[in-house]
C-alpha cells in the first residue's frame, strides 16, 4: 500500500464596493471592475419586488451595457424573491434554464440584484452551472448589504430546514449600491441593522459604541448613519471571511452566526413567516442574556446590548419560545442539535465574554435558556423598563 498527500491552495479575491447608481452612464466602476478578455457576456437577474420599485432599472442596465465595449448583455430577467424563492427549486431552475438559453459560460458574468434570499438562490445557480459562473451580487436591503450579500454562501431550503442545499462560492464582486437601500420599507431598513449589532458584538467593541452613540439616528433611519453602519458592518463581515481562517466553515466554529441557532429554528417553527432579520434580533437578545447569566458578560454590558436593540425597535421575543414538543421540551431547543448537525462535529455556539469579543462553548443549559426566554418576555412586556428585582432574580 502506498500513496501521497497533495496540498491544493486556492487564492480568491473578494471584491466589495460601495457606490450609488451603479448603472448611471457616468459611473464606470462596473465597466472597470469586470475582466472581459476582449468579450464577455452578462446575464442579469432582478428580484421582482426590486424590478417593480425601480421600473426603469431594466432600461438603465440595457443602456449602460450598450455603451460598454467588450460586454454583451444577453438578457435581463425577473423572478420572485424573499423566502418564497427558497421554498422550492422553481427559481433555481429558472436560473439554470436562463444560463443555458443565453449560453453563459465560465468567462461570463451573472448579476443578481435583490435581497439576501434572492442572492442565495441565484448564487447557487451560478455556483453549480458549469461548476461555477462568475457572480456579481447587488444586495438591495439593509440585511443583505451589511451581512449576507457580502458572504460566500448560497442555498435553498429543504426538508423544512434553512439552507439545507447549498454551496460555498466567493462572488466575483459585491456591489453595495446605496441607491437601492433607502427605497426599502421602513421595517426592512431598520431590522437589517441587527446584523450590524451582531458583528460589532463579536468583532469590534468600538463599532458597538458607535452604534450606541448613533442609535437614535439609526432608529430614525437617517441616511448618513444608515449608510455608515452598513458599510462598517459589511467590511467587518468580509474581513472575517477573508482573514478568519475558515471561510468555508470546515470546522465547527461559526462566530458570525451569534444568535443564529435560535433564529434559524424560530424561522422553521413559524414556517418562515418570521423574517430572518427579526429572528436574528430575537436570537441575539437571547444569547446576550444567556452570556450574562452564565457569568460571561456583566449585567451592565447585557443591559447596554438590550437597550440598543430596543432603541432600534427590533423584535426581541416570540411566542414560539413557549411551544413545547409532545415530550414537554421547548421546541426551539431542538435548534441546538440542528445547528450542530449543519456542520457536524461537536456543538459549537459563540457567546459573548465582552462587547466585541466572543468565545465558543460546546454546551448550553436548557434550564438556564428557559429562564432567559422568560426574562426576555418580561423585558418586552415592560417596554425595556424592568424592575430591579427582575434583574436581580
Amino acid at each position: 500500500m502506498s500513496g501521497q498527500d497533495f496540498n491544493i491552495s486556492l487564492d480568491f479575491t473578494h471584491r466589495v464596493r460601495f457606490t450609488r447608481d451603479a448603472f448611471r452612464p457616468a459611473n464606470r466602476m462596473l465597466a472597470e471592475l469586470l475582466e472581459t478578455r476582449g468579450h464577455a457576456k452578462v446575464l442579469v437577474f432582478i428580484e421582482d419586488a426590486v424590478a417593480a420599485e425601480f421600473s426603469d432599472l431594466k432600461s438603465q442596465i440595457e443602456s449602460y451595457f450598450s455603451s460598454t465595449p467588450g460586454i454583451e448583455l444577453t438578457s435581463v430577467r425577473t423572478a420572485v424573491g424573499a423566502e418564497e424563492c427558497k421554498r422550492n427549486e422553481d427559481v433555481l431552475r429558472l436560473a439554470w434554464e436562463a444560463i443555458e438559453e443565453d449560453k453563459i459560460d465560465r468567462h461570463s458574468y451573472i448579476f443578481a440584484i435583490g435581497g439576501g434570499a434572492f442572492l442565495d438562490v441565484i448564487g447557487f445557480g451560478a455556483a453549480t452551472a458549469h461548476r461555477g459562473v462568475r457572480l456579481v451580487r447587488f444586495p438591495t436591503t439593509t440585511l443583505s448589504q451589511d451581512d449576507s450579500g457580502v458572504g460566500v454562501k448560497n442555498g435553498i431550503n429543504a426538508f423544512g430546514k434553512k439552507n439545507w442545499i447549498g454551496s460555498f462560492a466567493v462572488p466575483y464582486a459585491v456591489i453595495n449600491d446605496f441607491s437601492f437601500l433607502h427605497t426599502q420599507p421602513e421595517d426592512v431598513r431598520r431590522n437589517g441593522l441587527v446584523e450590524a449589532v451582531k458583528v460589532a458584538l463579536v468583532r469590534d467593541g468600538a463599532f458597538f459604541c458607535w452604534l450606541e452613540d448613533n442609535a437614535q439616528l439609526l432608529a430614525q433611519l437617517k441616511p448618513h448613519a444608515l449608510e455608515e453602519a452598513v458599510e462598517r458592518s459589511a467590511i467587518l463581515h468580509a474581513e472575517h471571511i477573508a482573514q478568519g481562517g475558515d471561510p468555508f466553515e470546515s470546522g465547527s466554529s461559526r462566530p458570525l452566526d451569534f444568535g443564529h441557532w435560535a433564529a434559524h429554528k424560530l424561522e422553521q417553527l413559524t414556517s418562515f413567516e418570521l423574517t430572518h432579520a427579526d429572528a436574528v434580533g430575537i436570537g441575539v437578545a437571547l444569547d446576550t442574556v444567556y452570556s450574562w447569566r452564565s457569568g460571561r458578560l456583566t449585567r451592565e454590558q447585557a443591559q447596554r446590548v438590550l437597550e440598543l436593540l430596543h432603541t432600534l425597535k427590533l423584535p426581541l421575543w416570540h411566542p414560539e419560545y413557549e411551544t413545547r414538543t409532545e415530550c414537554g421540551k421547548l421546541s426551539v431547543l431542538n435548534g441546538l442539535e440542528e445547528f450542530r448537525e449543519h456542520l457536524g462535529g461537536e456543538l459549537t455556539v459563540l457567546l459573548l465574554k465582552d462587547l466585541g469579543q466572543g468565545e465558543d462553548v460546546h454546551a448550553m443549559d436548557a434550564t438556564l435558556l428557559e429562564w432567559c426566554m422568560g426574562f426576555m418576555k418580561q423585558y418586552v412586556a415592560a417596554g425595556g423598563q424592568l424592575a430591579e428585582e427582575v434583574w436581580e432574580a
